[in-house]
């Protein structure tokens, strides 16, 4: 019995170890970084004047659903659409990448 309690004992300090730094991990970039994805998104089509994911939808040339998705971080968009994700959001192909969470702040392209 007491080995199960040390290994209990043992492992909670472990998963409460490995769970802090990775949530700080992943929140520290994303401040550093400003905004990424949905939030991302909707400060750049206020910046240009969209007035729906729709229209963004219709400038790149794909279905509102799909654009949606890229955004929430659900799918990735394939390389052959970047180029008319940076032409419809005015944006580099970098900062489309780090809006997607494909590309990390410090990385270059």
């Amino acid at each position: 019995m007491a080995k199960a309690t040390t290994r209990a004992t043992a492992k909670a300090p472990a998963r409460t170890a490995a769970k802090a730094p990775a949530k700080s991990a992943t929140k520290a970039p994303a401040k550093s970084t400003g905004k990424t994805g949905l939030e991302w998104l909707r400060a750049r089509m206020d910046k240009l004047g969209y007035r729906s994911l729709e229209q963004v939808a219709n400038e790149i040339g794909i279905n509102r659903g799909n654009l949606y998705r890229y955004f929430s971080l659900e799918t990735r968009p394939s390389v052959a659409l970047l180029p008319d994700l940076c032409r419809a959001l005015a944006a580099s192909p970098a900062e489309i990448l780090k809006a997607l969470e494909i590309l990390r702040s410090n990385e270059r392209i």
